[in-house]
């Protein structure tokens, strides 16, 4: 799950994941998904103000932190630590795959992860979840892949791998909603969206 950025477009102090979506932050919704989908093991990529974002993270499950100096470089640099710190974690070889995530899109659902787990099961090496015919997130890169990963400079994420390799697209729009929380607008129109829920 990356984590790491500012939000450069949202006008507030605090950091883009701990702002609150019916009193919960950000993060804490979009984390949901990815310990709900049993895929292990999941990472949280921090960066700015990083000791704020590590302080919600659940005490009642296991998460490994991942510490990113040069977030301020873009989406990459997260990127990149996440499969270094796989990689760290993995001695024997046994994760075949990473689910990216972040940690601004709160309503994505374990379906998603579950659905590009199986698309990797049977052979996809970049696969990508889709709503309504829309490319969005989580995408998952299949170890072969990490080396092309690593080479990702500036604001650019899994999806610029996308124009130079096979793509499986799966549909996952009975999962959940994409939407990205860029703007405090944006927060305000997914809580009124959401009202009905809480």
């Amino acid at each position: 799950m990356l984590a790491a950025g500012r939000g450069s477009r949202i006008d507030a102090e605090t950091a883009k994941p701990l702002l609150e979506l019916h009193g919960r932050p950000l993060l804490e919704h979009a984390l949901e998904a990815a310990f709900a989908s049993e895929l292990s093991p999941v990472l949280v990529v921090v960066g700015h103000d990083a000791d704020a974002v590590v302080a919600v993270l659940p005490a009642d499950v296991e998460v490994e932190v991942v510490r990113v100096g040069d977030w301020d470089r873009g989406i990459s640099a997260s990127l990149r630590a996440a499969v270094d710190a796989v990689d760290a974690l993995d001695a024997r070889r046994e994760v075949s795959a990473v689910c990216i995530g972040l940690a601004d899109q709160p309503l994505i659902g374990p379906g998603s992860y579950r659905r590009l787990a199986a698309a990797h099961a049977e052979g996809a090496e970049l696969a990508v979840a889709t709503y309504r015919g829309v490319r969005g997130n989580p995408v998952l890169l299949a170890r072969t892949l990490w080396p092309a990963a690593r080479t990702l400079t500036g604001d650019v994420g899994a999806r610029a791998l996308m124009t130079t390799h096979a793509v499986v697209e799966v549909d996952c729009t009975d999962t959940g909603v994409p939407t990205d929380v860029d703007t405090l607008e944006d927060l305000r129109d997914l809580e009124q969206r959401t009202k009905w829920e809480t």
